[in-house]
């Protein structure tokens, strides 16, 4: 199966990136549109197209923007979540230094059938080049009248800024990000049904939706092009509808972004990247960092939907997907993986703040060839510990990648803790591997 470019139709144009450009391929049609439907008529469009969140986590976008208030007595805000901080996952940049038209009038439509007053586009603050495109695509779009005051002569006004953050993982959990949009520590808050949702009390306790970069960029062609024919695309599946972006890395011969629609196999998406570099294909992590990792007779039967790839025992998740070929070390990937979380996490519960810090000390203490019995055991009982019992989404995610590669590739860890040694760091094995691939530790 080929790719399906969608939201990359047009990203190799370095025209696209202008106003004029934009125009000249269609852009603007789906505002044009939309601002001459009802309100509820543009949020019934997204659900009958089936769009769900990219992000990650999945969840309906028409359920989001129709759970906020119909009859508006306040301000309300548009957020987009351009954090992108999860490792192996690198689409959402590409999407707003190549295609920045996509997302404002994605976000415009959204502020339009929410009555958004104000958005705000919450990037990570080391994606210089992307905050550029985006600032000169929004001067523009404020120029012309596609942005600010009575926005296309409909009488309705929506304003749109960028906020750049700090580079904190933990700042794209949705809360965590409004805290931090509002110059509070980056730090989650409590869920509903505890607190509000962020529809009915969110950035400054006004009803807000968020949603991320690449989820906003599908509206202009649903709204465009209606619900029905975005329903088309991925129809093969279950319940995943539309494209979706997988940032591909590891052992490929050609990593990269590629945008396949729903239904296509992991195997697919492998022969896309160019197929397995250095050697045969062992492992795959197939929606970044932290979803759970699975082998390659699992690659082999994966079909990329949501419901689907559960039936494989792991996650479509943010889009980065890893492939590792035969000459890596599981447990010295789960390790740097392990790493990543513990100095991620924000250390406001202790399940996250203490769990993920033993984890990647038992897992340093594996690599550095000092396992001890019951090594296994511990790290195990430590992930159930974690996973369901962190303030936010990171300790699972944490949690997670451990947990699988215990059950997935449960004769590395062991080899490792009886012979102090990696099963695959042999010199040959070493010889044949990248250099970035090599064992950090002997």
């Amino acid at each position: 199966m080929a790719e399906y470019k969608l939201l990359f139709e047009h990203a190799d144009k370095p025209e696209y990136r202008t106003l004029d450009g934009y125009l000249k391929n269609g852009g603007y049609e789906g505002l044009k549109k939309a601002v001459k439907m009802d309100r509820q008529a543009v949020i019934d469009e997204i659900k009958a197209s089936g769009l769900r969140g990219r992000g990650g986590a999945g969840f309906p976008t028409w359920i989001k923007w129709n759970g906020i208030a119909k009859e508006k007595s306040t301000t309300h805000y548009m957020v987009c979540n351009a954090d992108e901080g999860e490792p192996g996952t690198f689409k959402d940049k590409q999407l707003m230094e190549e295609t920045p038209f996509l997302l404002i009038e994605g976000m415009t439509i959204g502020g339009f059938a929410t009555q958004a007053d104000v958005g705000y586009i919450y990037i990570r603050g080391e994606f210089v080049d992307a905050a550029r495109s985006l600032r000169a695509a929004i001067d523009e779009a404020y120029a012309k009248g596609y942005l600010g005051k009575n926005i296309l002569g409909s009488g309705w006004d929506f304003d749109l800024h960028i906020h750049m953050g700090a580079g904190s993982y933990e700042c794209g959990e949705e809360s965590a990000l409004m805290s931090s949009l509002m110059g509070e520590r980056g730090m989650p808050r409590l869920k509903f049904p505890h607190a509000p949702l962020p529809t009915v009390a969110g950035l400054f306790d006004k009803p807000t939706i968020i949603n991320n970069v690449e989820t906003y960029s599908c509206a202009p062609f649903i709204i465009k092009n209606g619900g029905e024919w975005y329903a088309t695309l991925g129809a093969s599946t279950k319940n995943s509808r539309g494209t979706k972006i997988f940032s591909v890395s590891g052992h490929v011969n050609k990593p990269g972004n590629f945008e396949i629609e729903f239904g296509t196999t992991l195997k697919e998406l492998l022969e896309l990247s160019g197929g397995v570099k250095g050697g045969k294909l062992k492992a795959c992590v197939p929606g970044g960092s932290s979803v759970p990792i699975i082998n390659a007779e699992a690659v082999e039967l994966a079909i990329i939907g949501y419901e689907e790839m559960g039936e494989v025992k792991s996650m479509v998740g943010s889009g980065g997907c890893m492939f590792l070929n035969e000459h890596t070390c599981i447990v010295s990937f789960i390790w740097r993986t392990s790493l990543f979380y513990a100095n991620e996490s924000c250390g406001k519960c202790t399940p996250c703040r203490e769990g993920t810090k033993w984890m990647e000390q038992i897992l340093r203490r594996i690599v550095m060839g000092n396992g001890q019995p019951g090594d296994m055991e511990l790290l195990e009982n430590i992930t159930k510990q974690i996973d369901g019992r962190s303030f936010c989404g990171l300790g699972d995610a944490a949690a997670w990648p451990v947990a699988a590669a215990l059950r997935v590739f449960p004769e590395e860890f062991e080899y490792y803790i009886k012979h102090g040694k990696s099963m695959v760091n042999t010199p040959e094995a070493i010889a044949l591997a990248p250099s970035w691939q090599q064992p950090v530790l002997a």
